[in-house]
């Protein structure tokens, strides 16, 4: 058994078991699937879509730029998917060797909770926007299962802190922005507030851990975290959504990758997961080469 961590994480823990108790979603439930979707609204708001400030956007109709705005959407829930199931795997093997007795495990068996409606939440989205499951390529997908076998304490929770913070930073401004779908608004709100207690989690486990590690495996965990961040940042929208309004996928994603605006974006919503992660000393070594080299720094 591993032994207690300080009493912060006590304390942390037992305030965001309480909170949780308080306040929980089961989207099932609370959100309105059979909402009907407004012809006219866009899906993002439109300077976050991927092709916002190009002559390829501006070629598009607004009904196509609709049409593309919702399967970027469906792109985004897809990554969701993704990488909740690589945490709920990660946070598993992280209660396995330790004591199921204490506030910080039960609140990760909490978070597994969590994440199993909130996959549920992406999936029942996906299948209501009557759009595909936006699988990541086969090299993410092996990568992934890579990460999440081998990882240790900071990449789980620093992993965690980037990912979620990206999807967090995006689904704030859209639940807030009434030009958007409320059905998207609506499952943004429910993701925000159940996620800032995840992230607080996070933060405070991943500092710990952070801690704990010599020099050697301080460096390869920079490294595997900069690829985390690359890999996150480039695959946030699946080149497959282009094909849905007539353009070339690899084309467009040339566009998208090199677009000002689509790259402001992504630096935007990682700002907030950048800064924790360096205060701590997580982006550093050849992995800021990776967090470089995908716009965030």
């Amino acid at each position: 058994m591993v032994s207690d961590a300080p009493d912060t994480r006590t304390r942390t823990a037992t305030r965001l078991l309480k909170s949780s108790a308080q306040l929980s979603y089961d989207p099932v439930v609370h959100i309105d699937w059979a909402a009907p979707l407004e012809p006219d609204r866009l899906f993002v708001p439109a300077h976050r879509c991927s092709l916002y400030g190009t002559p390829m956007w501006d070629g598009l109709t607004p009904g196509q730029q609709v049409e593309l705005s919702k399967h970027e959407v469906a792109s985004l829930a897809s990554i969701g998917i993704w990488f909740e199931t690589i945490l709920m795997q990660m946070l598993v093997r992280h209660a396995y060797h330790r004591d199921p007795t204490t506030a910080d495990i039960q609140y990760a068996f909490t978070e597994i909770g969590d994440e199993t409606r909130h996959s549920i939440m992406f999936g029942k989205l996906i299948k209501r926007l009557h759009a595909p499951y936006y699988q990541p390529p086969r090299h993410m997908h092996w990568l992934g299962a890579a990460f999440k076998t081998l990882s240790n304490g900071p990449l789980t929770f620093g992993g965690t802190l980037f990912v979620e913070e990206i999807l967090d930073q995006l689904q704030r401004e859209a639940m807030a922005d009434e030009s958007v779908q409320p059905l998207v608004r609506a499952v943004n709100r429910v993701h925000v507030v159940e996620e800032a207690r995840h992230m607080a989690y996070a933060r405070e486990e991943n500092a710990i851990a952070w801690d704990q590690l010599g020099p050697i495996e301080r460096r390869w965990t920079q490294f595997v975290l900069g690829g985390v961040a690359y890999y996150t940042a480039v695959g946030m929208v699946n080149p497959r959504v282009y094909a849905q309004v007539g353009l070339r996928p690899r084309e467009a994603y040339a566009v998208a990758q090199a677009n000002p605006h689509w790259r402001e974006s992504r630096k935007w919503a990682a700002r907030k997961a950048v800064a924790t992660l360096d205060e701590v000393g997580m982006i550093g070594g050849p992995g800021r080469w990776l967090w470089r080299k995908a716009g965030l720094v």
